[in-house]
This record gives structure tokens, C-alpha cells and sequence, in this order.
């Protein structure tokens, strides 16, 4: 059987097996003897998302309810991998909608969040997805997405820099049209909550 690169398909064990090689390891070895299937199936876990769909993962969970005030999510955990490294990034994504009749529950945010995170990723597209898909899912007056992430890549090689964060925002609809509703998004996603 060849894959679309046109050579013959490898399982994932064998290639980490072959890289460690590469690295000047041995796979045999008892500590990585196992080393191999773990890798595997760790990267099976961490990219995930590409099998996972946006509307699976906010299924049935959207409410007619007349509500026009902002709904905003803070603080939800990301983990994700540079696709240029393959190395984590990590951090929190605040995500807000201005519902137009319809809300979604609120469990299903964080959900949102990991169909994108749990890909091979960039941080600009990561948060640029999140909000489109809701955006498309839910078709509110409004989306802001906001994604505060520190980035291995730069911390353990590079230009090693362990305390620089990257900011990225995505806005639709009200939060970008309107100065004071996107103020307010950003107040909100700035300020400590009195629950920390």
C-alpha cells in the first residue's frame, strides 16, 4: 500500500524508532524500547482535532432564548503544537458571542476550543477558527476570541526568551464594528476575576 507521497505507508512506531536512530539513540534500549508506541499514540492524543468536527462538538446544545448581552467565556486552557516545530504552546482563549435568539451551552466553548487546539496549529489561525466556527454555528450579532499563549518554540530553543507571551485576537460582527462592545470583550478578558 503506498501513500499520497507515493511511498510505502510506515507505521508511526517504525519512524520514531528511525528518528531516534537519527538522534544518535538506540531503540532497543530498555528505556525506550517502549518509547515508539508512546510517542504514537501521545501524537494520536495531541492532534486529535483533525478528527473532530466544530458542529459535533456543539451538537444539539444550542437554546432559542432572547438575550442581546454579551456571553464571554474566560480562562479556557489550550494546549496546542507549533506546526513549524511540532513543539507545545499553551495558554488560556477568552471566547465571547452577542447571541442574535440563540445561545449555546456553555460547556460546549471549551469544546469549540479543542477541535482547533488539537491540530498542528499557528496561534493566528487557531484563533481566527475558533471564532469563525461559532460565528458560522451559532450566527450571533457578534464573536470575540482572544489567545494569550506562551510558545516552547521560543522558550526552550531560539531565541529562548521564557517569559514572552503572544496575544492574538479574532473579532466578527458587533465586537468589531463597535468600539465599546470590543472594549468592554477586552476589559473583561484583561481584568481578575474575584473567583481566582
Amino acid at each position: 500500500m503506498t501513500g499520497e507521497a507515493g511511498r510505502a505507508d510506515v507505521p508511526m512506531r517504525e519512524l520514531v524508532a528511525e528518528l531516534l536512530r537519527q538522534l544518535g539513540e538506540d531503540p532497543e534500549r530498555p528505556g525506550l524500547r517502549k518509547t515508539p508506541e508512546r510517542v504514537e499514540s501521545s501524537l494520536q492524543w495531541l492532534t486529535r482535532g483533525y478528527r473532530m468536527d466544530p458542529r459535533a462538538a456543539i451538537g444539539d446544545a444550542v437554546f432559542d432564548e432572547e438575550h442581546h448581552h454579551m456571553v464571554l467565556v474566560k480562562d479556557i486552557e489550550m494546549y496546542s503544537m507549533c506546526e513549524h516545530h511540532m513543539l507545545p504552546f499553551f495558554g488560556k482563549v477568552h471566547v465571547a458571542y452577542i447571541p442574535n435568539g440563540r445561545i449555546v451551552g456553555l460547556s460546549k466553548l471549551p469544546r469549540l476550543v479543542e477541535v482547533f487546539a488539537r491540530r498542528l496549529q499557528v496561534q493566528e489561525r487557531l484563533t481566527a477558527q475558533i471564532a469563525d466556527a461559532l460565528h458560522d454555528i451559532l450566527q450571533p450579532e457578534g464573536v470575540g476570541v482572544v489567545c494569550e499563549a506562551y510558545h516552547l518554540c521560543m522558550m526552550m530553543r531560539g531565541v529562548e526568551k521564557q517569559n514572552s507571551k503572544t496575544i492574538t485576537s479574532a473579532m466578527q460582527g458587533v465586537f468589531l464594528e463597535d468600539l465599546r462592545t470590543r472594549e468592554e470583550f477586552l476589559r473583561l478578558c484583561m481584568t481578575t476575576s474575584i473567583l481566582s
